[in-house]
């Protein structure tokens, strides 16, 4: 008899504060067979705090299709295996994809155990609009390659989320400024969860000011949000607006034709409105 493969398990674990995980995590993480992670001695610690005895077998970005290979023959032959990054959730901005993939090319069940993250995390503290978000992960090293990426990425119509270490967050807030502009609204966390956990808001400007007067605050892991910047509305009816208007109106009732012109032409509905009913007037 063939055997019925196993399953993965996608295992959120803390990003900071080791009791910052589920009881259905720790569950996941005891009874399965093997757990994978980016760094063996950083998930020890974990597993030692919550007495939790499975074997670990080291899955990383320079590892992952040779040991995802062999993850997948073992889930084939019926093991159940964890797969958990050094923080947070698995494949945001962490190894993972190749396994996930290949489990899912053989046909093999994979189940989120969902937990913490620092994406998440952050947004939930940010004072910021969350009804639309972009997430880029980590941007360039390079400044120039940094530059080139935030020229692309900004202005947003989205909460912008990134990712940054210390060894570059003063040149990234920088880069960003200079893209941006220094006034623009941004909201950070600093080791999110941690013992000196920091959440910063206010302008880009404001946020450097506080990093660069205080070096101690420029260690640790960072999570940046920056705020949507929403399309300029015109409050007046350009001409171009009023001609599409004035060949709608005998077509269509002036509510859905003010609809149509504001959005084509991104001026203010309520004024391509008012501006029907004068023509309707004068007519």
């Amino acid at each position: 008899m063939e055997n019925t493969p196993g399953i993965l398990y996608i295992v959120a674990t803390p990003i900071g504060n080791l009791n910052d995980i589920s009881f259905r995590a720790l569950e996941t993480l005891n009874k399965c067979d093997l757990i994978a992670c980016e760094d063996t001695r950083h998930t020890k610690r974990l597993c030692q705090h919550h007495d939790i005895r499975t074997p670990l077998q080291a899955y990383h970005q320079h590892n992952e299709h040779q040991a995802g290979q062999k993850l997948i023959d073992r889930l084939n032959c019926g093991e159940h295996i964890a797969l958990v990054s050094d923080a947070g959730t698995p494949l945001i901005s962490d190894p993972g994809y190749v396994v996930v993939q290949l489990a899912h090319q053989a046909g093999i069940q994979v189940s989120p155990i969902p937990g913490p993250s620092a994406l998440i995390s952050l947004l939930s503290v940010a004072g910021l609009d969350t009804s639309s978000i972009q997430f880029e992960g980590f941007l360039p090293n390079k400044s120039s390659q940094r530059l080139s990426a935030l020229k692309q990425l900004l202005p947003c119509q989205s909460t912008l989320v990134i990712y940054e270490s210390s060894h570059r967050i003063l040149a990234c807030l920088n880069d960003i400024s200079n893209i941006a502009g220094s006034d623009h609204l941004m909201a950070m966390g600093r080791e999110l969860t941690k013992t000196f956990e920091t959440i910063y808001h206010g302008s880009i400007d404001q946020v450097l000011t506080q990093l660069t007067d205080n070096p101690v605050q420029q260690k640790g892991e960072f999570v940046i949000a920056i705020s949507a910047t929403k399309p300029t509305v015109n409050e007046s009816v350009p001409l171009i607006a009023q001609k599409l208007a004035l060949t709608l109106m005998p077509l269509l009732p002036p509510k859905i034709v003010s609809k149509i012109v504001g959005s084509h032409h991104d001026c203010n509905k309520k004024q391509v409105y008012q501006f029907i009913l004068d023509q309707q007037a004068s007519e």
